[in-house]
C-alpha cells in the first residue's frame, strides 16, 4: 500500500508544471539567442550548445550515480541554466570554459542543495561569478567573432560601455567628454546593438522576452521594475549631484547585464521572495547594491553580485514579510 501524503487545505491546482514554465523562458529567451547567433556565428552556438549539452549531462551524472534518484532533467530547467550562461559570456570565449561554468552552475549552485526547487542562489549567476573570478581575462575580452551574416559591431574589439565610462574617468576625463569621444555609447547603439556578452547585444530583444513571460503570467513584474526604479532612481540622484563623474539613468539601464539580469535571473521563482511586498524589497535592494558596485566598486558592472547578494536575503525576507493569514481579520 502506497503512503499517502496529506496537506492542509485548500488545494489550488492549475496547469502550469515546471516543464511548462521552462519552456516559456526558453520561449522568451529565442530572440536574445537569435540576436546573438547574427552577430557572432559560430562562436554563439558554440557558447549555446556546450552549455546546455554540458548542463544537461551534469545533472543527470549527479542525479544517477549520487542521488540514485528519478532523472529530473526532463524538466528543462538545466536547459535554461545552459542558455542563460552561454548568454553571460563573452562571445569569444572557449567552448571549455562553459563545461567548468556548468559544473559550478549545475553541481555546486544547484545539485549540492537537492536540485531544482531547493537552492538558494542562481545557479547561473553563481557559474558566471565563479569563471570571472577565477578566468578575468577571458571574461572580460569583448572581441567580437565573425558572423554569418557578415554583421559588425562597433568598435567590437573594445570595452563595453561600463567598462569604457570607469576607465575614462579614472584617467581623469569627465562623462560629458567620454560620450562626446564616443559616438557608440548614444541610446541608439545602446538600444539596439553594443558590446557586451552574447545575451547583452541587444535591449530590444530581452525587452520582447520580458514582454512574453508577463503576457504568459509566467513571472510578475514587481522585481523587474523595482530594479528599474531604483536604478533609475539612485543613479539619477548621482548624476543630478555631479554630472560630471556619473552617467545618467538611461545609461545605466541600458547597459551591462541589467535587463538580462532583472528578467531573466532576479525572477527566478525559486531564489526570489514569495510576497509582493517581499519582491519589491528584493528588487530595490538590487538596484541600491548595482549601483553602488557600478559607481564605487573596483568591477564596472555588479548586477550579478547584487542578485547573489539578496538571493541570500531572501529567506529573511520571506520570513519578516507574510501574507495575511486566509480570513484573518484586517485590523
Amino acid at each position: 500500500m502506497k503512503q499517502l501524503l496529506v496537506s492542509p487545505s485548500p488545494h489550488v491546482h492549475g496547469k502550469e508544471n515546471t516543464r511548462n514554465l521552462m519552456r516559456d523562458v526558453i520561449i522568451a529567451l529565442l530572440p536574445a539567442v537569435a540576436v546573438s547567433i547574427y552577430y557572432f556565428g559560430l562562436s554563439a552556438i558554440i557558447l549555446l550548445v556546450a552549455g546546455i549539452a554540458s548542463c544537461i549531462l551534469v545533472e543527470y551524472l549527479i542525479q544517477r550515480f549520487c542521488f540514485k534518484g528519478k532523472s529530473t532533467i526532463g524538466d528543462c530547467s538545466a536547459i535554461v541554466t545552459g542558455i542563460l550562461l552561454a548568454l553571460n559570456l563573452p562571445p569569444a570565449s572557449p567552448w571549455w570554459i562553459i563545461v567548468i561554468g556548468s559544473i559550478v552552475a549545475i553541481g555546486v549552485a544547484k545539485m549540492t542543495f537537492g536540485g531544482l526547487g531547493q537552492n538558494i542562489f542562481n545557479p547561473a549567476l553563481v557559474g558566471r561569478v565563479f569563471l570571472l573570478v577565477s578566468f578575468p581575462v577571458i571574461m572580460t575580452d569583448w572581441t567580437a567573432p565573425a558572423s554569418f551574416f557578415g554583421a559588425s559591431l562597433d568598435a567590437s574589439t573594445g570595452a563595453t560601455p561600463l567598462a569604457l565610462v570607469k576607465e575614462a574617468l579614472a584617467n581623469g576625463q569627465t562623462v560629458s567628454q567620454i560620450f562626446a569621444d564616443n559616438p557608440s555609447l548614444s541610446y541608439s547603439q545602446l538600444l539596439f546593438a553594443r558590446v557586451g556578452s552574447a545575451g547583452e547585444i541587444s535591449a530590444i530583444a530581452l525587452l520582447i522576452g520580458f514582454v512574453y513571460l508577463l503576457a504568459r503570467r509566467v513571472i510578475k513584474p514587481h522585481i523587474t521594475l523595482s530594479i528599474w526604479a531604483t536604478v533609475f532612481v539612485f543613479s539619477g540622484i548621482l548624476w543630478l549631484c555631479n554630472p560630471d563623474q556619473f552617467t545618467d539613468p538611461i545609461f545605466n539601464l541600458l547597459t551591462g547585464g541589467m535587463l538580462l539580469g532583472s528578467i531573466f535571473m532576479a525572477t527566478d521563482y525559486v531564489t526570489s521572495p514569495m510576497t509582493t511586498k517581499g519582491m519589491v524589497i528584493f528588487g530595490v535592494g538590487i538596484g541600491v547594491i548595482t549601483i553602488l558596485i557600478r559607481e564605487f566598486g573596483s568591477y564596472p558592472e555588479g548586477i550579478s553580485f547584487a542578485i547573489l547578494i539578496m538571493n541570500a536575503v531572501v529567506p529573511l525576507i520571506n520570513m519578516y514579510v507574510k501574507p495575511k493569514r486566509f480570513a484573518k481579520e484586517a485590523k
